[in-house]
């Protein structure tokens, strides 16, 4: 079981550098310029790889589980977002970010 929670937190991690990969290419000039940007190939193949390593863990993880546990993703990415793209944060961004991992934490306990 090990191993699928590995596989599950890999395809977590990989979809966030993914997502800020995709964050990080949007300043292209042009949409065709966006799509074709080097870092946005990378981030869309990091979501190749995040899927991959998600089919891994369901083999052992319920999907009841497992997806919702993705949810920590958004958290991930928010922090990052604030700690190194400067995005906005605020109390109540911060009761959301701790709903979510509350959530997660109250679905592995059941």
């Amino acid at each position: 079981m090990f191993l699928a929670y590995a596989a599950l937190a890999a395809a977590i991690l990989i979809g966030v550098a993914g997502q800020l990969l995709l964050k990080s290419a949007a300043d292209a000039p042009t949409l065709i310029g966006q799509f074709t940007h080097p870092r946005t190939i990378v981030g869309l193949g990091a979501y190749g790889s995040a899927a991959f390593f998600y089919v891994l863990a369901l083999r052992q993880i319920p999907v009841s589980i497992a997806f919702p546990t993705v949810a920590l993703s958004y958290v991930v990415v928010a922090l990052l977002g604030v700690l190194w793209l400067g995005e906005s944060f605020s109390l109540v961004k911060g009761a959301g970010l701790v709903m979510i991992c509350a959530g997660v934490v109250v679905l592995q306990l059941g």
